[in-house]
């Protein structure tokens, strides 16, 4: 896909995986919109990529797990008179622990921002790339989407919910020049992990810029999901072997937490 003179809206773009992309997008000519909460992140990150590369940024300081967030960014996109091409719902959070011991408000605003204004967002930019025939949605699952995730029931079942989404509106998008693709990263080396507590690390982390260069790949061919690193790719098999109840045991004791590792204070 070319980027050049398009413009690409990625929501959690101030830091990790969404922050690569940006960097990596207008090095391939893109025009951004960036959204995020830490608007000090995205005016540094404004002012080094339109430093180093001829392009257009736009700053979108919102918390996409509010209600209507999805209808804000729609009207100030509209305002800046922007066509979005590329969306890249990248924003999301987990928590770590056991439901029952969980804060019901931080849980929904977990299942709002990995679900709803994901597929608000979608709803709402994805008729303009199907009117101009041309476009792309990239939605950030995970390799928790795989299968259940004790300890990390919400995450796992929202990053489900995303991969299941995506690829059913590949499906839907078949012949209309726009695709959906479904990126599943495992543990990465990015700030998630100073949210959700180190406790949550499975297996070595990839560097951010790797998952980017996989996710680009995935699209220029075409594939509804990818999931990024071999290692990774081999892990999503083993649902498709092991039963169902083994496979929950088997990622509770994944997920089993380290006397070592401190859960973050909420």
């Amino acid at each position: 896909m070319d980027f050049s003179r398009k413009t690409t809206l990625i929501t959690g773009a101030s830091t990790g995986i969404g922050a690569a992309f940006a960097r990596e997008l207008a090095a391939r000519g893109s025009d951004l919109v960036v959204v995020a909460r830490r608007e000090d992140r995205l005016r540094t990150l404004q002012q080094e990529l339109t430093k180093a590369h001829d392009i257009t940024v736009h700053v979108l300081p919102l918390d996409l797990a509010r209600p209507g967030a999805g209808a804000e960014v729609q009207r100030r996109v509209e305002e800046l008179g922007a066509a979005v091409d590329v969306l890249i719902n990248n924003a999301g959070f987990a928590t770590f622990g056991a439901v029952a011991e969980s804060d019901p408000t931080r849980m929904a605003e977990e299942v709002h921002l990995n679900c709803l204004t994901l597929t608000d967002l979608t709803a709402r930019l994805l008729p303009g790339m199907v009117e101009r025939g041309r476009g792309a949605v990239i939605n950030v699952a995970s390799t928790a989407a795989f299968q259940p995730v004790p300890r990390m029931a919400v995450y796992g079942a929202t990053k489900a919910y995303v991969l299941s989404f995506t690829e059913a509106l590949s499906n839907e998008l078949r012949g209309s020049g726009v695709q959906a693709l479904a990126l599943c990263p495992g543990a990465t080396d990015t700030p998630f992990f100073e949210v959700v507590g180190e406790q949550a690390v499975v297996g070595n982390r990839r560097r951010p810029e790797q998952v980017v260069a996989t996710t680009l790949a995935a699209l220029q061919k075409g594939r509804p999901t990818v999931v990024d690193g071999f290692v990774n790719r081999l892990g999503t098999l083993t649902p498709r072997l092991l039963p169902r109840r083994a496979m929950v045991a088997f990622a509770e004791r994944i997920t089993r937490p380290n006397p070592a590792h401190r859960s973050p204070a909420r």
